[in-house]
């Protein structure tokens, strides 16, 4: 309790605050959970193993139902314990974290478990995501000695998610072209080689997601910050619409982000070298945290560190990062850049309600498939506004500006990218977050922290 800061109370005026972020979350999320999944038509369903009961209980078909009644009972049982409140003054900080961690599994075990067991009485290509399926297949690759980067997956059985029943054909194998490339950073093909070691079918690498899902409310509590804001903005950080759908539906942000909010916590609390570390491993992740590098690097110099422990710093993020990326960058450089950077930005197609995707409406690009001018307009546009804020990052002195800099930061970039998914979006929002709890840590009357005006 006392690592996590929960040894303090929580006033009743505190605990009504979080009951009300809590059902406030629950009250948005209840009417989509589970909607929209993918259109599997898998034949056969065979429920086995141990969550071969909730499959039978589901009709052997993706079911909202238990989802929904299971948020609603936690919103009900949030309604219980606010009457008893009533009577208490206080409560034990534990309590305001059980509840947060109630709620989030509440949302996010249900859909989670239900789309595992379905794939697993199904198979592998069946209820589950294209990119969680290649990261798996990635992680078996590796376990194989084989190099995931330039790999051709058209034959692997990814091929058969794209039909939704099952069968291959020469036109998907030929038309979806991240059969061909694997565009996440190596820490994701490490971790699976690892998590597949798991028996069937806790092997699913969406249960590793959703750990780390967890795992970011207890990055949030680790901030130097009043426990009522910490305990409120990780309920926000654990539980917000989009961290629930990615959980069962299978995008892999949660991983990289909980990484990024705890290097940034870590740095709140001086441990410099360790946050470095973290970072490092958010970038192996997920791409996306790379923006987050230059804004705590400055946010490390507003800390006062001397140049000795900056250098530090470096060669311990440059060695977390180069023990991951190198082997697979050496062992083919072309492979890892046409995968991981090319892929990206110039091959996959234009999707979503980014900048891209308005130029192709607009007539402007023929169509999806046309090129984009990705590096052109960032030099443009995200490169010079960057720079911009993180003048005005040194400008104020204080560490919450750099996490806000970096939320605005990142939006703009994945804006104007060639591809916007509308999931993207929980990464500024985790960026407000970081900044919200750094600004409650730095207020004197929170008594956690300090300005760092001069």
């Amino acid at each position: 309790m006392r690592a996590l800061g929960l040894e303090g109370r929580v006033p009743r005026a505190d605990l009504w605050a979080l009951l009300g972020v809590l059902l406030g979350l629950l009250a948005i999320t209840l009417p989509e959970l589970g909607s929209d999944p993918w259109p599997f038509r898998p034949g056969t369903v065979e429920p086995r193993g141990p969550l071969a009961p909730l499959v039978r209980a589901a009709g052997e078909e993706w079911d909202v139902g238990i989802a929904r009644s299971a948020c609603f009972l936690a919103a009900l049982g949030l309604g219980l314990l606010g009457a008893a409140s009533l009577r208490r003054r206080d409560w034990p900080g534990w309590v305001g974290a059980a509840l947060t961690l109630g709620v989030a599994l509440a949302l996010l075990l249900p859909s989670t478990l239900l789309q595992v067991g379905l794939r697993d009485a199904t198979q592998p290509w069946f209820h589950t995501n294209d990119s969680i399926y290649q990261i798996e297949l990635a992680g078996d690759l590796l376990r194989a000695g084989e190099n995931p980067y330039g790999h051709d997956y058209r034959f692997s059985g990814m091929e058969r998610f794209y039909s939704f029943d099952g069968s291959a054909s020469e036109e998907d194998r030929n038309r979806e072209v991240s059969l061909e490339h694997y565009a996440y950073f190596p820490g994701t093909a490490i971790v699976s080689a690892l998590w597949r070691l798991l028996p069937r079918p806790l092997d699913d690498f969406r249960l590793f997601v959703l750990l780390m899902t967890l795992g970011g409310f207890l990055a949030a509590l680790a901030f130097r910050a009043p426990l009522g804001w910490r305990l409120a903005i990780g309920a926000l950080v654990v539980a917000n619409p989009i961290a629930v759908r990615s959980a069962w539906f299978g995008q892999n942000d949660a991983p990289s982000i909980t990484m990024m909010i705890l290097a940034f916590a870590l740095l709140s609390r001086g441990r410099y070298r360790w946050a470095a570390a973290s970072l490092a491993s958010a970038v192996l992740l997920k791409q996306f945290a790379v923006v987050a590098v230059p804004f705590l690097a400055l946010m490390l110099v507003t800390r006062g560190v001397g140049r000795a422990e900056l250098r530090r710093c470096a060669l311990v993020f440059c060695a977390v990062l180069g023990a991951g990326m190198l082997p697979f960058f050496l062992a083919d450089p072309v492979a890892f850049y046409e995968d991981t950077v090319k892929f990206g930005a110039g091959t996959y197609k234009i999707v979503g309600y980014g900048l891209s995707g308005l130029l192709v409406r607009a007539g402007i690009l023929d169509g999806r498939d046309d090129s984009y001018p990705f590096a052109i307009v960032a030099l443009l546009t995200w490169l010079p506004l960057t720079a911009w804020l993180l003048v005005q990052q040194h400008r104020a002195r204080e560490l919450w500006p750099g996490a806000a800099a970096f939320s605005i930061s990142i939006l703009v970039l994945l804006f104007i990218g060639r591809t916007f998914n509308n999931y993207y979006l929980v990464w500024p929002m985790m960026g407000a977050a970081i900044a919200a709890l750094l600004y409650a840590g730095e207020r004197p009357e929170g008594g956690a922290g300090r300005s760092f005006r001069t």
